[in-house]
């Protein structure tokens, strides 16, 4: 709570105006306050960003040589989630420079994701969407390789997330066997059914309270409220717009209202 402008806002007012100059300054010191905090929130969040928006591509260039060395196909992976994410000038230098640091051979995975936690604590939602978007990067290239796997395992256990690696991988095998399908092709049920994360003998009020908090998980609007850079409000879109194909293949197939 800040304080210091009410109180030297009261002791001056009280020594220009005694009792009314002293609540003149109390409440202009209260003012004063107030819009320190709101730039240092704007600050902070501003840091949250960058520190997010830097993790998440030198992570990525770490998970990209996990399975031996970086390729082309693992630098057309990054090149391509920059171009989703519409990035460039500035922001795409940014980009490229964290992901080569990601690739070096001395890269403190721990210490980033130490950093990135700090930074993050308390927004869960982030968090799971930093390892959605490494276990996107792990997966495009149509294979886990055990190092990934490794490595995913202690960015989720670093996250507090451990516990839904599993369920976590297997959506989003699904969500990237969607994408790999024809254009048109409907999303098969099996995937549907793995990338809301529920099993085919689930009610539908089960799946429908999952469908809902997978939602708002993803929300865009409220991933970037809680700090999520704006540049990568495209990939929580994709995400939300994937649930949303699931949901709706499997309300069709048991003709839910």
């Amino acid at each position: 709570m800040r304080i210091w402008g009410k109180i030297f806002g009261f002791i001056i007012g009280f020594m220009f105006g005694r009792f009314f100059g002293a609540i003149l300054g109390l409440w202009l010191g209260h003012a004063f306050d107030k819009r320190q905090g709101f730039k240092s929130l704007i600050r902070k969040g501003s840091e949250r960003q960058a520190m997010f928006f830097n993790s998440t591509f030198a992570v990525m260039g770490h998970v990209a040589k996990a399975s031996g060395r970086v390729t082309e196909t693992d630098v057309r992976i990054a090149t391509l989630l920059m171009d989703q994410m519409k990035l460039s000038g500035q922001s795409r230098v940014d980009a490229q420079t964290a992901f080569r640091q990601g690739r070096q051979a001395d890269f403190d995975l721990l210490k980033q994701l130490e950093l990135f936690r700090q930074a993050t604590q308390g927004r869960v939602e982030l968090a799971q969407m930093f390892l959605e978007i490494q276990i996107q990067t792990a997966l495009t290239d149509g294979e886990l390789h055990a190092n990934e796997k490794q490595i995913l395992s202690v960015i989720a256990a670093k996250l507090g997330l451990g516990a839904q690696l599993d369920a976590l991988l297997a959506r989003w095998q699904a969500e990237f066997s969607h994408h790999q399908a024809p254009q048109g092709n409907k999303i098969s049920l099996i995937d549907a059914y793995l990338l809301l994360g529920v099993k085919e003998s689930a009610s539908d009020q089960d799946i429908k309270r999952t469908y809902r908090k997978l939602m708002n998980e993803h929300h865009p609007d409220k991933l970037v409220a809680k700090g999520l850079p704006a540049e990568m409000m495209e990939l929580a879109k994709t995400k939300a717009q994937d649930i949303q194909v699931a949901y709706e293949r499997i309300k069709t197939s048991r003709g839910m209202r």
